[in-house]
């Protein structure tokens, strides 16, 4: 079985891996995020990061986590309705300043975690990478 299949069978994912900039890419749902470094560990995968987009209108946000298994890119795809999610900086310490940076720049509450500031001053707001929507 291959690392591709093990992943799927343990997330419980019928979805098929798709494959697009060098990328093997999965779409998770965002509770099954820890499974998903949990599965990396113990396949000795490399954390690489997230990145963070704000999706239009009132779609939410997309989150995407990187791993490098043995020169391969595997990519989890996160869709956030709302403004929480779990860390995994517990399982995955590789994650504390990313988590940080996504935090202060889309305002999403990384639960089991506290931050300690990176680029916001005292009494700015998390969030700064967020379109403002007119009124």
């Amino acid at each position: 079985m291959t690392p591709f299949e093990d992943i799927s069978r343990e997330l419980g994912s019928a979805i098929p891996w798709s494959q697009q900039g060098g990328v093997h890419w999965l779409a998770v749902d965002p509770s099954q995020i820890r499974m998903v470094a949990d599965a990396m560990n113990r396949l000795c995968a490399r954390f690489v990061t997230i990145t963070a987009t704000e999706l239009s209108g009132e779609e939410g946000l997309l989150l995407e986590y990187l791993w490098d298994l043995n020169g391969e890119l595997l990519g989890f795809r996160v869709r956030l309705s709302g403004k929480a999610m779990g860390s995994i900086f517990d399982v995955c310490p590789a994650v504390d300043w990313i988590e940080r940076e996504v935090h202060e720049g889309f305002a999403i509450d990384f639960a089991g975690r506290e931050y300690e500031p990176l680029l916001l001053r005292p009494g700015d707001k998390a969030g700064v990478n967020l379109r403002e929507v007119p009124a």
